[in-house]
């Protein structure tokens, strides 16, 4: 059944590239591979087709199994419960070099793969979901006591909890949370096993192939977290776009593509802090040195970087979202809210501080 599916899903995927009239040209920018992988997924959330695929040509010029591993993680981060079609063809286009040869080549299946996520309906609510697992004050408990829990007991959580935390939170430490870079207690898992309880909760078939695919090619924890969101239902008909700030170009890159997880983003967070902004000056004032240039950068994503174009919401969509914006800062809720205004008014500096640093590096290039 489950080859069966998958196969479904890469005839699907054949026969759409078949249907298409043309391959855009690769077209890479001068651009390392940290900041391509950064203007891609938030190309894709914006909706920005050109900028996404100017994007994912350089990272298939330079870093081919990046492409891909970002590809796959836009994919069930930044898609997920909106557009299961999307994922499906998505999760197909991940089955391997030899598969894509087969069908035009990596550009030709990668840049189709992009596009789709491009025009794809959005929700966050599976990575919103993760980052409140792994911050929630609320949960500091939960996250210590269930990583020692025998997988039995694990099992009764994820089967019959009330709390959609605990049971998200228990599915993690089922499939397991040692992976390098988790902050949750790394605990070995079972992938199998998980699956097949997902699948006796009533996941479907074709959605569970999805996140299984997506799991055994990601190896992160977010597929699983879209099967258990896929129970919960409640996604509303209509799409919103989410406000964006200004936006400042810099040699055909935007400054949003500069985030604190790029070396020349979190250089001008740290210009930023120096200074003298509203932003700037309220983290010198409510946090130790060590911490403020990730809190200005965790802000900036919650007011610029996970902006959405075509973001459907729901009731719990719309709460995990508002629990990831004002409850996991570090901060008293009502601070949250200051610090979010502050940097939405300071994005016009610091596009400036961005300008500045791209433009001094193409001076020494």
């Amino acid at each position: 059944m489950t080859e069966d599916l998958a196969a479904r899903f890469r005839l699907d995927l054949m026969h759409q590239l078949a249907a298409r009239d043309r391959v855009p040209a690769c077209a890479p920018l001068r651009i390392s591979p940290y900041v391509a992988m950064s203007l891609l997924q938030k190309a894709v959330r914006r909706g920005e087709t050109q900028l996404a695929l100017q994007a994912a040509a350089s990272l298939h010029h330079s870093a081919l199994e990046r492409l891909w591993r970002r590809i796959g993680g836009i994919a069930f981060e930044d898609v997920g419960i909106a557009d299961l079609p999307a994922l499906k063809l998505v999760s197909a286009a991940l089955t391997g070099k030899r598969y894509r040869a087969n069908l035009g080549g990596e550009w030709a299946v990668a840049s189709f793969a992009v596009e789709t996520l491009c025009r794809a309906r959005k929700s966050r609510a599976s990575d919103d979901l993760f980052m409140t697992l792994e911050a929630l004050p609320s949960l500091a408990q939960d996250r210590l006591q269930l990583a020692k829990l025998p997988d039995a007991q694990l099992q009764r959580i994820v089967r019959h909890d009330p709390s959609l935390h605990r049971r998200a939170l228990a599915l993690l430490y089922l499939i397991g949370t040692d992976r390098p870079g988790g902050s949750l207690p790394a605990r070995k898992g079972n992938t199998e096993q998980t699956f097949a309880l997902l699948a006796e909760l009533g996941v479907a078939p074709s959605t569970l192939e999805i996140c299984r695919i997506g799991y055994r090619k990601t190896c992160e924890p977010l597929p699983p977290l879209v099967a258990l969101l896929a129970l919960e239902n409640g996604l509303r008909s209509g799409v919103v776009d989410d406000p964006l700030p200004p936006e400042l170009m810099i040699h055909g890159v935007p400054g949003w593509a500069l985030d604190m997880f790029t070396r020349e983003g979190k250089q001008a967070l740290t210009r930023l802090l120096m200074a003298r902004t509203g932003v700037g000056e309220f983290a010198s004032a409510v946090l130790p040195p060590a911490n403020r240039v990730r809190f200005l950068g965790q802000v900036l994503f919650r007011v610029e970087g996970g902006q959405l174009i075509q973001r459907v919401g729901g009731d719990l969509c719309d709460r995990l979202r508002s629990q990831l914006m004002f409850e996991t800062l570090g901060v008293d809720p009502g601070l949250a809210v200051k610090a979010l205004e502050l940097m939405r008014e300071d994005i016009p500096v610091l596009n400036r501080i961005r300008a500045a640093i791209l433009k001094g590096q193409r001076h020494e290039i």
